[in-house]
This record gives C-alpha cells, structure tokens and sequence, in this order.
C-alpha cells in the first residue's frame, strides 16, 4: 500500500506546476534581476513550497474518494453498514472529532481515513476487510484510522511536506543559479536566468522531492505507532489491534491507490518510501506496550 507516496506525487506536481507559472510570470527573472536575492527567493520558496502542500491537502478527500472509488454511506442499506456507522460514530466521540463520512470501496483487505480538518474527514474501509476480520478486529482497525484523525496525522505531515518543499525549491535554485552561473561567466552580455538555470532547478526540483518524501514516509512510519496505540486508548484495550494486526498478516493486504496510501492500514512499498512499518514492528510495540 503507497499512500503517502501519492500525496508526495501530487504534492510535488503540484509544486511543479505552480514553478512553471512562476518562470512564465517572469518570477525566475525578478529573484535574478541584480544577483540572485537570496531574500526574495526564500519568500517565494515558502510561498510555494506550503502553498503546494495545502493544495494537497485540501484535495485529500475528493481524490481518495475518486481514486477508489468509495462510495459514502449516506442511508446504511443493511444491518452491516449501520454497525460500520454506528462504530465509527462512537469512536469519533470517544477521540472527541466530529463524526468522519464513511464510505466502503471495492477491493482487498484495508482501510484508510483523509481529509483536511479533523471535523471534515472520511473513514474508508474496504469489503475485503469487512469480510475478512472479525467485528472486534474491525473496531479496532475503525479505531486505528480515527485516532489517525484525533492526532491530526494529515495536517502534521502537510507541514512537514511544506518545509522540506522550501528547502527543495530553495536549495534547487540556488544550485541551479551557481551552476548556470559558471556555464556563462565568460558571457558579460547575458542577462536574467540561463536556460542551464531552468533545465537543474528543474532537474534538482525532482531529485531533491524524491529525497523529502523519504523523509515524510519516515514521519509516517512514526505516527502509525501512534495510531496503533491509539485504537488500544479507544477501545479500552490493547489486544484487538495486536489481533487485527495478525491477521493482516495472514492475509493479502489491498494496495491503495497512491492519494491514500499514507493512511491506510498497513503499506508494502520499499523500505525507505514505505509509508508503513513492519507490522511485526507494530505488534512489538503493542506488546511491550503497559
């Protein structure tokens, strides 16, 4: 499962698209007018790099819902729907957030919650899960994906992706103007940004971004610990997330699509992207857990 990796995807498009409307504003000519305004370019790079970050974040919801094609339950059709709100609407209250929409989608065993204010979420689970776990396993992984949302996992990491997008869109242009720089010190007419300029913060922009979201998959490899715990705090007891965990293990977890892989329950993308920790590292921790 990849959350966290289509968030970062969509994030760094995101960025993308806002730099190729900043050079053809003329932006890049501005920051470079008189030597590069190191000042200036720092704004700029906060201006966009949270900028981008929020704009994925506030896109969240609807992508997750379009991309799986969950669908919300507005009127439970069936005693098993009606426990899936009811439980969800308990938990929501016990964690002290206003009630999630919930929705179920198509696929293999998992679940995932989203959106951009902890009183405007969604809760996701999928029919393979539904009919795969127990009700008290099931609880506990609806506990799991509320306390993602009680701790404000999604806006932590927003947060987190818009400082690493400074520095990327910091640090990608001032390279970029020293290396275009040296290509043209001998050419005293030039004036403004080279094309060598455009062609490595462009480059750097993407290298760069590759390196932040293994950062922001460590941080969310560090709050599914924390989720995991906090499904034992909502529930009163530890032991139905270690058993839901287990038979996550037994089974064949559903990859997600890329826009919700962050919080879904369990992830298996490589180890530095994964979004996701062992879940033999989870159930240790929830052991050891007091």
């Amino acid at each position: 499962m990849k959350r966290i990796v289509l968030f970062v995807l969509t994030n760094l498009a995101v960025v993308l698209v806002l730099g190729i409307v900043a050079s053809l504003l003329g932006v890049n000519r501005y920051l470079t007018a008189n030597g590069l305004d190191l000042s200036a370019l720092l704004g700029f790079a906060l201006i966009m790099g949270f900028g981008g970050a929020f704009i994925s974040l506030l896109m969240s919801k609807p992508i997750a819902k379009w991309s799986t094609g969950a669908q919300v339950i507005t009127q439970p059709q069936s005693p098993d729907e009606t426990w899936l709100v009811d439980t969800v609407s308990r938990l929501a209250q016990r964690a002290g957030i206003a009630m999630p929409e919930v929705a179920i989608y198509e696929g293999e065993p998992n679940a995932f919650a989203t959106g951009a204010f902890k009183n405007s979420s969604l809760v996701a689970v999928s029919t393979g899960l539904l009919e795969g776990m127990t009700r008290e396993e099931i609880e506990a992984v609806l506990g799991h994906e509320v306390a993602h949302i009680a701790n404000g996992d999604m806006v932590t990491l927003t947060l987190i992706q818009g400082v690493l997008n400074t520095f990327v869109i910091f640090l990608s242009r001032v390279v970029g103007y020293a290396v275009d720089s040296f290509l043209r010190k001998n050419d005293e007419e030039s004036s403004g940004p080279g094309i060598a300029y455009y062609v490595t913060s462009f480059v750097l922009d993407l290298v760069f971004g590759i390196v932040a979201s293994m950062i922001v998959a460590w941080f969310s490899r560090q709050r599914e610990f924390r989720a995991d715990e906090g499904s034992a705090d909502l529930l009163g007891r530890k032991q139905p997330m270690i058993n839901a965990l287990h038979r996550l293990g037994a089974m064949q977890p559903g990859a997600l699509p890329q826009s919700v892989a962050a919080f879904g329950i369990v992830s298996g993308v490589g180890k530095l992207f994964a979004s996701h920790p062992p879940l033999e590292e989870r159930i240790a921790a929830l052991e050891s857990r007091g």
